[in-house]
């Protein structure tokens, strides 16, 4: 399992998201795409302007390499799923798009790929949205009916009431009936795709 961060760093919050991943069960790792920078640099208010310094496209070949690296690690079954938050939801809708083989992916309040390339994904999709993050939902629709059109295999969710961030229990817009809806149903999906069989 990968585990992509928001857009300031690997946060404590994602440490946190992927421990308890670990503790379903996964060989799990997180990557910070601040490394080459020096890391998370302590708190998020630096780690999002340090990560405005990180060229998009090397993140989105740096988390592809993760992806690649751990689908040959001699504890891994070959199958990666991919989970991100915010930035890293985009990333991981962006996953699915770039390496056929992902396994599963479930975005967090992610936005979307470009609709002419939703052919290229062969993932099952678990999404999840907050209803007043105007943002990224303005894109879903879109993004839903190119999935639907070539028969993709998606589940998506929209939180009542929640923010944007929802499921990050360090901010206030922590939503906690959300939350864990969103990861109850996120354990229950990783477990169908993810397991041997």
């Amino acid at each position: 399992m990968v585990v992509i961060h928001e857009n300031r760093g690997l946060n404590p919050h994602i440490s946190d998201v992927a421990r308890r991943t670990a503790l379903e069960g996964y060989l799990t790792l997180a990557p910070d795409a601040l490394f080459p920078l020096g890391g998370y640099p302590g708190n998020d208010d630096d780690g999002r302007a340090l990560q405005g310094k990180r060229d998009r496209d090397e993140m989105e070949q740096d988390f592809i390499a993760v992806i690649r690296w751990l689908q040959g690690h001699d504890a891994c079954t070959g199958r990666v799923a991919c989970m991100g938050f915010c930035f890293g939801g985009s990333m991981t809708n962006l996953m699915a798009v770039r390496v056929p083989d992902l396994a599963a992916a479930v975005p967090f309040y992610g936005g979307q790929p470009a609709v002419d390339e939703v052919d290229k994904i062969r993932a099952p999709l678990l999404l999840h949205f907050a209803e007043l993050d105007e943002r990224v939902n303005d894109g879903w629709p879109a993004y839903e009916e190119a999935l639907r059109s070539a028969g993709k295999e998606y589940a998506a969710h929209v939180y009542a009431g929640a923010n944007h961030g929802f499921h990050n229990d360090t901010t206030p817009r922590y939503d906690e009936a959300a939350a864990k809806l969103a990861w109850s149903r996120t354990v229950e999906f990783l477990a169908r795709h993810l397991k041997a069989d």
